[in-house]
């Protein structure tokens, strides 16, 4: 059997990366950091990685409740530091008076300096502050490039992590039963809704796998996706626990609701 018949077909690519970064530290003795995961993609590069005499791998993404982190592939002997995954946090200043900046103006103006999300991680907004997590490598240009976000100027700047805001998520875990593992099938499953219903909310673009649009219905979930659904909040697949005796197939998630 294949590797890649346990995954998702469009994501061979990163399985590629994954394996590749996997021999590179096993035949040169060197550790190999990457860039901001989702949670999927951890989950991918723990089922690969995972469980290697020869290679550890660990994540961080600036607090033990990040979201998106930085995945460090070390041989067995090395013990990494929160130093080596080579992260800044970074606070927007701005006249909070007169201004609010939401997540999506936030991760708009980032797009727009032409670097790709995966050198960003968590962006953090609590009451008036607004953090982000950054590779270190490109934090002096995001401070130098980002000057206004959606309508308010803006400056940028450096802060210890020990400053950082952490915005305690909820989950509510809950347990169903599902003939496949469709996303219509999933969410119609745990937010309760009938499958017609989160159909027009998927076509719609309302729905979100791992912070990407997916608008088709059949899409196949798995473990340790993370759906967002506009008006209805977000939720996590957090395990598949095996089948019914008719069939079915078992789960355990989290829900979090607006």
């Amino acid at each position: 059997m294949s590797i890649y018949e346990h995954f998702r077909k469009e994501e061979r690519t990163f399985i590629d990366h994954v394996l590749e970064w996997k021999q590179q530290v096993e035949y040169s003795y060197t550790s190999k950091l990457t860039d901001f995961l989702d949670p999927r993609e951890q989950y991918i590069v723990r089922s690969l990685v995972g469980g290697n005499d020869e290679i550890n791998v660990s994540f961080f993404g600036g607090h033990d409740t990040s979201e998106r982190k930085r995945a460090l592939l070390v041989p067995a002997y090395v013990e990494p530091m929160e130093d080596d995954f080579s992260l800044l946090l970074l606070e927007v200043k701005y006249a909070s008076k007169f201004h609010t900046i939401t997540h999506p103006q936030l991760l708009g103006a980032l797009m727009g300096i032409g670097l790709k999300r995966q050198k960003y991680g968590d962006i953090i907004i609590s009451n008036d502050a607004v953090q982000l997590v950054v590779s270190k490598e490109v934090a002096s240009f995001v401070e130098m490039n980002v000057t206004s976000v959606g309508r308010a100027k803006v400056a940028i700047e450096s802060i210890p992590f020990s400053t950082i805001h952490t915005v305690k998520e909820v989950w509510q875990e809950g347990r169903g039963t599902i003939t496949s593992f469709r996303l219509d099938v999933v969410l119609a499953e745990i937010f309760h809704l009938s499958r017609q219903k989160v159909q027009m909310l998927i076509k719609g673009g309302a729905v979100k796998v791992n912070h990407k649009i997916v608008e088709q219905p059949s899409f196949e979930c798995g473990e340790d996706d993370l759906f967002s659904v506009r008006g209805y909040g977000r939720c996590k697949m957090l395990s598949i626990e095996g089948q019914t005796k008719r069939d079915k197939w078992k789960i355990t998630y989290g829900l979090q609701k607006n």
